[in-house]
């Protein structure tokens, strides 16, 4: 069956996706997109409970299902809906369902977005807490990578959002090619009429950083940007701002709030592109973290020129020069903002590379192709592609079963709770 033919796709969502608020979110409408442009009848699950920020899926002609833990609910659910592609939204939600998609759906393709890699970010959190330097061999022993790397095998394809963790899978971990597709962010290509309705540099003003306070790299970097390197820029620019946006921010980043230094906690915005359109630069002093960081991406689609750190950069560029500029040090990161922000030149130069970062690697007619011809392709041999992952084969026989155990445990135990 070709992707042409196949018209039924079931989407396990971590949680109800939140276009507007992160990066996560915004990944998975782009994908939705995708797939209801190739003709597909999209049916979104979840166990999250949703909240104001998330996706209005009857504007997009979707149906939201919710779905329980442990319920063999999902199982009559599912045996109904006869799906022809399941796509996982994060390891964990393919850990929950995937025994019961593959007993009960067996003909479905199993596709595992990853996001970015749960198992990178973690560890190296982990060692920036301890106050250790992070290492590939950290990674490989972390539990969660172990975890991750199960699922990419049990699934028929993952979905790979950065060429950093691509080579990481396939040259560290040794996972076979057959089972990965390099899928940034897809964007549509930045012309001349988009980029003539951008502000020019002298219509800017102002620093600004964006990030919900649901993850923690981004509470972690407003800290460090607090706490070290706002202050050095301060020092030299007195009369410039930073504003501070982002969904769900904590109580210590409101407390943060400081006009008299110059450093503004703005909280959610609803439009980012207006947003970022006024703004000089875009900082974000990220110190670990996984994956492509949207932020970054958005500051290069709207025209923002950013200075950010290796590992905010990491994946996102190839070797393409970055759209701004890259520090790790706070003394740095602080010099390279102050420097970049008072440069017209160089700032119109780091514009112009984001508008070719953008219209190389994340061009959204490209990369739809890529992925809908890997997935023909995987539909035409389906039965060979499995038989071939044997280690992926062996895991769904040995893991899901103990899985899949646990899970019928925890139903009879809920039965009594019920009553």
């Amino acid at each position: 069956m070709g992707i042409g033919l196949a018209k039924k796709l079931l989407v396990i969502g971590f949680t109800w996706p939140e276009p507007t608020s992160t990066a996560a979110g915004n990944r998975m409408l782009k994908l939705l997109h995708f797939f209801k442009e190739e003709g597909f009848e999209i049916t979104f699950a979840s166990t999250a409970s949703e909240s104001p920020l998330s996706l209005d899926f009857d504007s997009l002609g979707i149906r939201s299902v919710p779905i329980l833990l442990n319920h063999k609910g999902f199982d009559l659910f599912i045996t109904d809906f006869k799906p022809d592609v399941v796509l996982f939204d994060r390891f964990l939600t393919e850990e929950q369902f995937g025994w019961r998609v593959a007993e009960f759906a067996p003909n479905a393709l199993r596709i595992l977005d990853t996001e970015d890699l749960h198992s990178l970010r973690q560890t190296r959190q982990k060692a920036m807490k301890l106050g250790t330097e992070y290492t590939i061999d950290a990674w490989l022993n972390a539990d969660m990578t172990k975890r991750e790397v199960a699922s990419i095998y049990r699934s028929d394809l993952s979905l790979i959002i950065s060429d950093l963790e691509m080579d990481l899978l396939k040259n560290t971990a040794k996972i076979d090619d057959s089972l990965l597709l390099y899928l940034p962010f897809m964007i549509p290509s930045l012309d001349d009429d988009v980029i003539a309705k951008w502000p020019h540099f002298e219509g800017r003003n102002h620093f600004m950083y964006i990030g919900t306070g649901k993850h923690a790299p981004n509470v972690d970097a407003i800290k460090w940007l607090h706490t070290e390197i706002w202050p050095l820029i301060h020092q030299k620019l007195p009369k410039a701002e930073v504003h501070i946006y982002g969904s769900y921010l904590p109580q210590q980043v409101l407390e943060m709030h400081l006009p008299a230094v110059g450093f503004y906690v703005k909280g959610w915005t609803p439009d980012v592109q207006k947003t970022m359109a006024q703004y000089v630069l875009n900082l974000a002093p990220l110190r670990f973290g996984a994956g492509i960081k949207g932020k970054l991406l958005d500051s290069m689609r709207y025209g923002l020129p950013s200075v950010t750190t290796h590992i905010g950069a990491e994946g996102m560029q190839g070797v393409l020069p970055w759209n701004g500029r890259i520090a790790d040090d706070a003394a740095d990161f602080a010099k390279a903002a102050i420097e970049l922000y008072q440069n017209p030149s160089e700032w119109g130069s780091a514009q112009q590379n984001g508008i070719d970062l953008i219209n190389s690697k994340y061009d959204a007619i490209r990369l739809s192709k890529k992925m809908a011809g890997r997935i023909d392709a995987l539909w035409e041999h389906l039965t060979g592609h499995r038989t071939q992952n044997l280690f992926g084969r062996i895991l769904q026989h040995h893991t899901l079963a103990s899985t899949k155990y646990l899970s019928k445990w925890i139903e009879e135990k809920n039965k009594g709770l019920d009553k």
